[in-house]
């Protein structure tokens, strides 16, 4: 199977997944918590990552699948071909705003990530590309943001974070331009993207990150566990990605402290 040709199929299901989510909208959505009131799940995540796990199982059988809901949320290792989805990023947002959340879909194989997917989906715009490939934004090819240190841009970050200074959130925050907040991961790692932030500062999942992974790695991101340490791809945890001046300052002179 050819990267574009997959590249296509991808392309087709995220945009008839958008269809189905907008229409959603004029139906009465099933609401349930997870861990807690502010952790939620619809019924349409569920539908929707059911959808694109029956399109791999039909079109990549054998490839095997990491996603948020329903049982796939954990995986032995990223050995061979493994799909990571997250069905809708940022479901608060979507039930509460009805927009600023994503459709995320990554393919790596043997742990390295191949395509990255993230659809904002009220917005109509496809950021997607892959190693080597480059990054686009629907059909336009996208530069590389320039490599700003921290006092130059703004920060997106974790709200739980910065209010509870984890890691030194409200230093590294008050040595940026500014803190911006969203409530998704997708929108936060599309304005790395698009050069409107020079980094994120959060507590993810892996299906928060893997896509966007894919993206910031073509533009020279760095990222890793706010400690340094490699993500595991295994549970939520403490994630930092920055323009490589404002990684390692945010290493050296705040999280170095903390050793």
């Amino acid at each position: 199977m050819t990267t574009e040709k997959m590249i296509i199929e991808i392309k087709e299901w995220l945009k008839e997944a958008a269809g189905y989510i907008k229409v959603s909208f004029t139906n009465e959505i099933e609401i349930s918590q997870k861990s807690n009131r502010k952790d939620l799940v619809t019924n349409i995540d569920e539908e929707i990552q059911t959808f694109f796990i029956n399109k791999i199982n039909e079109h990549y059988p054998g490839d095997r699948i990491l996603a948020e809901e329903k049982g796939f949320n954990t995986i032995d290792s990223l050995t061979g071909r493994v799909w990571i989805i997250d069905p809708i990023d940022g479901t608060m947002n979507f039930v509460m705003e009805q927009e600023n959340f994503c459709i995320m879909m990554a393919v790596f194989e043997e742990g390295v990530g191949q395509l990255g997917f993230i659809y904002d989906v009220m917005k109509d715009e496809l950021y997607w590309g892959g190693k080597n490939l480059g990054v686009f934004l629907n059909d336009q090819k996208l530069k590389a943001p320039k490599n700003s240190p921290l006092s130059e841009g703004l920060l997106g970050m974790n709200a739980y974070m910065y209010g509870e200074n984890l890691y030194c959130a409200k230093e590294i925050g008050h040595a940026s331009m500014g803190v911006r907040v969203s409530g998704c991961a997708g929108i936060e790692l599309i304005a790395m993207l698009k050069g409107n932030h020079i980094g994120y500062v959060s507590n993810l999942s892996p299906w928060d990150y893997a896509a966007g992974l894919v993206l910031i790695e073509e533009f020279g991101f760095k990222y890793s566990n706010i400690d340094g340490s490699p993500l595991s791809f295994a549970k939520r945890e403490y994630f930092l990605a920055a323009t490589a001046k404002a990684y390692e300052e945010i290493q050296k002179t705040y999280i170095f402290e903390l050793e």
